[in-house]
């Protein structure tokens, strides 16, 4: 199992659990987690599942591409280079223990 950390926008630390290949807004959306909203199901069509990966963990997930990189520039929260969007990041035991911080907001 891979734990991945998601920092709420009140600074509360959520800690779930995934399995390999499943998609940090997936295993949001199945756990609940405040602040994803993944209107589009993973689709890469609305940008609600924006987040910001923490410093450290930037390498490993790696940059957005450029159709992901269009799509984040219409984000309602601010824009950083640690911005992703959560659907096209995909688990791996490399991600074991990622952060993930969640926007003030989504939409």
């Amino acid at each position: 199992m891979i734990r991945v950390n998601f920092l709420l926008a009140d600074q509360r630390v959520v800690q779930v659990r995934a399995e390999a290949g499943d998609s940090v807004m997936h295993v949001a959306l199945m756990q609940e987690v405040e602040g994803i909203l993944g209107e589009c199901g993973g689709g890469m069509m609305c940008g609600t599942c924006h987040c910001y990966v923490g410093d450290e963990w930037v390498d490993a997930v790696g940059p957005a591409c450029a159709d992901e990189a269009d799509l984040l520039e219409g984000a309602m929260a601010e824009i950083l280079p640690s911005s992703r969007l959560s659907c096209r990041i995909l688990l791996s035991q490399a991600l074991d223990g990622l952060v993930v911080r969640i926007p003030q907001t989504q939409g």
